[in-house]
């Protein structure tokens, strides 16, 4: 027996091939094929099974009961069909090698991604150094600033205080003379 079963709604991009896949690996299906298309402007996979009457159907059963987790099925059209069905082995590498150009395509697209993103950050890291340095640089200016204030402080500081000292040594100077002449010392 040979069916072509059309599986309408949100169909793609949700693993419905491999899942399918699995349906027929299963129950043993000995030839099998299933391809994303598009039928009348919305998604649809269309699904070709060949083997033994039962597991035709128990198929085509499966299928109308149980569907990928994100797949929103719309409608399923089973028909009789009189083409050619590739082994299901065979389906297995097909399969496998569009999910690796798929892979690869999504790939390059995403270290596309990368590379754009990697040159934004460095952008922004090198405006960021820019502002930084200007206020390093302003922040600069005003410590050196206030070390040229600590240092005027600290030269009339000396003065003041080299002034003062020499007052005090001549009044104990003083305080010592008249000690002296008194007899204390």
């Amino acid at each position: 027996m040979k069916v072509r079963v059309v599986i309408k709604g949100k169909v793609h991009d949700v693993r419905y091939r491999p899942f399918l896949l699995g349906i027929a690996e299963s129950l043993e299906i000995e030839r099998f094929f299933a391809d994303n298309v598009y039928v009348d402007g919305k998604q649809a996979v269309e699904v070709l099974v060949e083997d033994e009457d039962e597991k035709v159907k128990a198929f085509v059963e499966f299928v109308k009961k149980k569907k990928p987790e994100n797949a929103e099925v719309e409608n399923i059209d089973v028909e009789e069909y009189d083409g050619y069905v590739m082994k299901t082995e065979s389906y297995y590498r097909y399969l496998t090698a569009m999910q690796l150009a798929k892979i690869a395509t999504y790939g390059g697209k995403m270290l596309q991604k990368q590379d754009e993103t990697i040159r934004v950050i460095r952008e922004e890291s090198e405006n960021i150094r820019k502002e930084l340095g200007a206020k390093i640089d302003s922040v600069g200016k005003k410590v050196e600033a206030v070390g040229e204030k600590v240092d005027l402080l600290r030269y009339d500081l000396r003065e003041y205080m080299e002034t003062h000292l020499k007052k005090i040594y001549a009044e104990i100077a003083e305080i010592k003379n008249a000690l002296k002449k008194a007899g204390i010392m």
